[in-house]
């Protein structure tokens, strides 16, 4: 349900703002993101001990010199109880611009090394496979083989060192 809340108010936003303008927007709802994972910055924004407009004071302090938009913006979110939907705001603002400039990111997991050119191989092939533009970075991960997962695609590609070895033992097996 959250969810569905936060993409009308990111389609408000796209709807509002220039490219230029979202840009900023994002990165000062990244900040606030990041803000609300912190427990006392969360216990402030949901705290029934707080006045409405006391919280909406404390988070239009926390964001000088922003354009009268966003101010506005965030002043709705504190009127309609909403400021606690920023993570999930920021998250879908991220999605729909990279759904707009076909551009993606993913990750990749590992327990061994991988080469900068193979990083870019798997890049390329994933780009030309969902023509669009596709990032991947490394992530260290204990996992025995390599694991490409591309979320904003609801992609997750593996290949298991464990499941080709089972795999192969059944082959021979049913060979005997």
């Amino acid at each position: 349900m959250s969810n569905q809340i936060a993409r009308k108010y990111v389609k408000a936003l796209m709807k509002s703002f220039d490219d230029n303008e979202l840009k900023d927007v994002f990165n000062a709802l990244e900040t606030l993101s990041y803000a609300c994972g912190l427990k006392k910055f969360s216990n402030i924004i949901d705290s029934p001990d707080i006045d409405s407009k006391k919280r909406e004071e404390f988070i239009l302090s926390l964001n000088e010199k922003k354009s009268e938009k966003y101010i506005n913006f965030l002043k709705l979110l504190s009127q309609n109880n909403r400021l606690n939907l920023i993570p999930e705001i920021c998250d879908e603002l991220k999605y729909q611009e990279a759904v707009k400039s076909n551009q993606f990111s993913g990750l990749i997991m590992s327990d061994f090394d991988i080469t900068a050119e193979k990083i870019n191989a798997l890049e390329e092939s994933f780009s030309k496979k969902f023509n669009s533009t596709i990032k991947l970075t490394k992530a260290d991960a204990q996992y025995p083989g390599i694991k490409v997962k591309i979320d904003d695609l609801g992609l997750e590609v593996s290949f298991s060192l464990e499941r080709l070895k089972a795999q192969m033992s059944e082959y021979i097996l049913k060979a005997i």
